[in-house]
């Protein structure tokens, strides 16, 4: 048994949608659906999209000063995160995030298999 683990849920949001909504809805789904069993498991799942979003919303578009608010969010994520499941498929953010957790020493984790239980 481990304590519950943040878990950050990283892969594909924007990555092949060419910008289609339903298409980055669907991967948001994807990337929701691993929610559930790392809850089952005992930790907390957590999406960079969850929170990046709002703060898309409500941000001027003119703002320049955030840059890329969803690579910044996962990376300030990343900060109080326990580990990192990558779910397949291919995008840059993920990889990105795959790389920020592994500087870190996080584990990171292909599989919800993989993970251990709480």
């Amino acid at each position: 048994m481990t304590n519950p683990l943040l878990i950050l849920i990283a892969g594909p949001y924007r990555s092949g949608t060419d910008g289609d909504p339903a298409r980055i809805a669907a991967n948001l789904e994807r990337l929701e659906e691993a929610s559930a069993p790392i809850f089952r498991l005992g930790h907390v799942p957590m999406i960079g999209e969850w929170v990046a979003l709002p703060i898309l919303r409500t941000l001027e578009s003119a703002d320049e000063t955030v840059g890329d608010v969803m690579y910044e969010t996962a990376h300030r994520l990343l900060q109080h995160c326990d580990a990192v499941l990558r779910l397949p498929g291919a995008s840059a953010g993920a990889d990105k995030d795959v790389e920020i957790a592994r500087e870190r020493g996080l584990p990171v984790y292909f599989s919800i298999d993989e993970l251990p239980a709480a």
